[in-house]
């Protein structure tokens, strides 16, 4: 019996290594990925100090943010600043997205406004889903002209995006006027529109084991 109950931890221990919540894949985190930290604001555990901070280019004129969610449903949430510690005056720069379906999203044409170019800036991408709120931080310098799609940027085939409100994210705003920063804070076009699809195998595969083995779990300490 008791063997039987510790198989069933070690295997729920492998399930909750399998279901992480959501890892930014483009542009890459200033920060290892941490779960266990991912709730805390302003970067998921982090507080960055802008200045030292190694920092990519960002294309003003449409650039891509790609992320992985094992949520059955994601609201996102894209914003930035350029406070040193992040510690505030965050301004919106896409329309808050709803991600239906675990898996990879992309949104391939993020605008910035061209007053930006030149700065640096803290890039937060905020997910909304059964976990409460996640977070996850770049360190941009914002350039003029349109960046090419990197390879990460691929959508799930089974994941669908679409428009949608959530007050929680946007009472994450630094102010009414925050989505001044993007030209493109409410746009009219489909979600991720125009970025591959990918096959579901690998991701698929990780629902079916996690799945298996809670069912595994539970039958074990029914014993």
């Amino acid at each position: 019996m008791l063997s039987l109950r510790l198989a069933a931890t070690a295997a729920l221990l492998l399930a909750t290594t399998v279901q992480a919540h959501f890892e930014l894949q483009y542009p890459g985190p200033i920060k290892p990925f941490d779960d266990d930290t991912e709730g805390s604001a302003p970067c998921g555990g982090y507080t960055p100090d802008l200045d030292n901070e190694n920092a990519v280019d960002f294309h003003v004129d449409g650039d891509a943010i790609s992320t992985y969610s094992t949520h059955p449903q994601t609201n996102w949430l894209y914003r930035m600043t350029t406070d040193p510690t992040a510690s505030g005056n965050w301004s919106q720069v896409y329309g808050i997205i709803q991600q239906s379906g675990p898996g990879n999203y992309c949104t391939p044409q993020v605008t910035i406004s061209h007053e930006y170019v030149g700065k640096k800036a803290i890039l937060s991408m905020v997910a909304s889903g059964i976990d409460g709120l996640l977070y996850q931080c770049a360190a941009v310098n914002f350039i003029n002209g349109t960046g090419n799609a990197p390879s990460v940027c691929t959508n799930q085939s089974s994941v669908k995006g679409s428009y949608t409100n959530d007050a929680t994210l946007t009472a994450l705003l630094g102010s009414s006027s925050a989505s001044s920063a993007s030209s493109s804070a409410s746009p009219s076009e489909t979600p991720g529109a125009g970025v591959s699809m990918r096959a579901d195998s690998v991701e698929g595969l990780r629902a079916l084991v996690a799945t298996g083995v809670m069912v595994v779990v539970g039958a074990m300490l029914m014993v």
